[in-house]
């Protein structure tokens, strides 16, 4: 009555050891997605010391660019050359989205249990967050 099955079951070959792909660690994983999350942050460090440059920016974007390439293996990341003239809104919002980047970057780092990394990320989002407070009279 039923015809019988002729071709291998699709979960048999999906579970097959020995793909075709490349496998990577837990920590192999995360350590990429920190990378990406800390030179991400190090872009919108770079876009406020085109605006805006301080010594702590300055010193922050070193860091950030040591761990990244820490993490990369030795790789240097990326950086950024913006020299748009930019308006104090803009300003405010780059601070949040680089607090927000900080906080993704230290919720990885803690997770992969990465000192460095975590107490770099909390420093930069306490700096982030200060800069986006109004100033007091």
């Amino acid at each position: 009555m039923y015809e019988p099955i002729r071709t291998k079951s699709v979960h048999t070959t999906v579970a097959a050891p020995g793909g075709d792909f490349p496998h990577r660690s837990r920590e192999e994983e995360l350590d990429i997605q920190l990378a990406g999350h800390l030179a991400a942050l190090l872009a919108v460090t770079d876009e406020l010391r085109a605006v805006a440059g301080t010594p702590e920016l300055d010193t922050a974007a070193a860091e950030l660019a040591a761990q990244v390439a820490r993490l990369r293996g030795g790789h240097a990341p990326v950086r950024s050359t913006v020299a748009d003239a930019l308006h104090e809104p803009h300003v405010i919002a780059l601070h949040q989205r680089a607090h927000a980047l900080a906080g993704r970057a230290l919720v990885v780092a803690a997770s992969r249990a990465d000192t460095a990394a975590a107490i770099l990320a909390a420093r930069r989002m306490e700096f982030h967050a200060d800069a986006t407070e109004p100033v007091a009279a």
